[in-house]
């Protein structure tokens, strides 16, 4: 049986953006956030943390842009955030000057140490910043850090929870970290703890347990942790501390405990095509690449085979119709029009990417292709300014961390 014809021109949504960017457009590729999606995404997951009354951490590296992660942390009330990379993490400081920073992951020492020979400005780190940690020996290493900068450093220790990524697993490791915290006051602060478990809310094969299941355990972990550090190092255990859990994925599962303090989210917020689970069905794809038709040369030839190439297109229908766009080989998948596939056999191209439908796509040059990034936290950075839109329409750019 051959290929069904299932191409479609634009909707009324795609139709709006494709006249916007050909008159208003810089007919280059570029990243669009839309703005309404934005807002709806935000304020599904502040209706779900408001209800536990719990805090939101937005993740940086998932959003990176400044104004963006701006943008978000107003409408959602926030001023935390969580930084993966030393360079943006000295931009936070200085543009987030009232913001609370938390470490996704553990860095080289050495990589602490370019933060605080290049930080300026009114952020205190001593207040405002923990540092993620995870085996006793980078704590030993942090300790001399803060002794040589004659300063204190808030230190969060990453749990593994059933990630199994690295991270504190048993209470014995816990307890030589927080010994060495609880002999160093003066240089070294325990700020709590921070456990990542996304898998929870990906999909696992159900051979491996529910998502209930597997939350159980998670939660089971943690509070395991938490009983101990607050029994066996009571001195260390004050108001404030910082438990933080979650992540875009699993969010909202965390409605169903009382542990943790606050929730990680970042790409829930713009829903790259990786994030298309039923955890997150009340979330909508607010990122599109969009990128011009550059030239349309009809039914598909391959190179050396010339007049032979109609048999593909004589075989697939969404073969019939031949689009090379500015740009391409991204991490991302085409939504619009419908019908349109990339061509694995002629092969993919970062400079003129060919792309294939029926001939009911209905494009023509300068016509927009409308792609759904697969992830939001390198592909944001590749294509210079975010292009916000609202209602269709261009309003604001927005450059990217750098």
């Amino acid at each position: 049986m051959r290929p069904s014809d299932n191409g479609a021109p634009y909707d009324e949504y795609f139709a709006r953006l494709n006249r916007e960017m050909r008159e208003h457009g810089p007919m280059r590729p570029v990243m669009l956030i839309d703005l309404d999606r934005l807002d709806h995404n935000v304020d599904v997951v502040m209706r779900s943390v408001r209800r536990t009354g719990k805090h939101l951490r937005l993740v940086e590296k998932s959003l990176p842009s400044p104004q963006l992660l701006d943008y978000i942390a107003r409408r959602a009330g926030t001023r935390r955030m969580m930084s993966f990379h030393q360079p943006f993490l000295n931009h936070d400081a200085e543009r987030f000057t009232d913001a609370d920073l938390l470490l996704g992951k553990p860095l080289p020492v050495r990589s602490a140490q370019e933060f605080y020979a290049n930080h300026r400005g009114a952020f205190d780190p001593s207040a405002q910043l923990q540092w993620l940690l995870d085996t006793p020996e980078r704590l030993q290493q942090y300790l001399e850090l803060a002794r040589a900068l004659n300063t204190r450093l808030r230190i969060n220790i990453e749990l593994d929870v059933g990630l199994h990524r690295g991270g504190v697993a048993d209470h014995a490791t816990l307890g030589q970290m927080l010994a060495l915290i609880g002999a160093n006051p003066q240089h070294l602060e325990f700020a709590g703890f921070m456990g990542y478990d996304p898998f929870v809310g990906m999909g696992v094969p159900g051979i491996l347990g529910s998502p209930e299941e597997l939350f159980a355990k998670v939660m089971k972990l943690y509070d395991g942790f938490v009983d101990y550090a607050r029994t066996q190092h009571a001195p260390l255990w004050k108001p404030g501390l910082t438990l933080n859990t979650a992540g875009s994925p699993s969010y909202r599962m965390h409605e169903n405990e009382r542990t943790s303090t606050e929730v990680s989210v970042g790409s829930a917020l713009v829903k790259p095509t990786h994030y298309d689970l039923p955890s997150l069905m009340d979330h909508q794809s607010a990122a599109f690449i969009a990128t011009p038709v550059l030239k349309s040369t009809g039914a598909v030839r391959m190179p050396a085979l010339d007049e032979k190439s109609a048999l593909f297109s004589w075989w697939d229908p969404n073969l019939r119709e031949t689009f090379f766009v500015y740009g391409g080989n991204w991490m991302a998948e085409p939504e619009s029009p419908r019908g349109l596939q990339f061509n694995g056999l002629y092969g993919r191209s970062s400079n003129q990417e060919m792309i294939n439908g029926s001939h009911a796509v209905g494009l023509g040059v300068d016509d927009q292709v409308f792609l759904r990034p697969t992830q939001s936290e390198s592909i944001f950075l590749q294509f210079g300014d975010l292009l916000a839109v609202r209602e269709g329409r261009i309003v604001e750019h927005w450059p990217v961390y750098t």
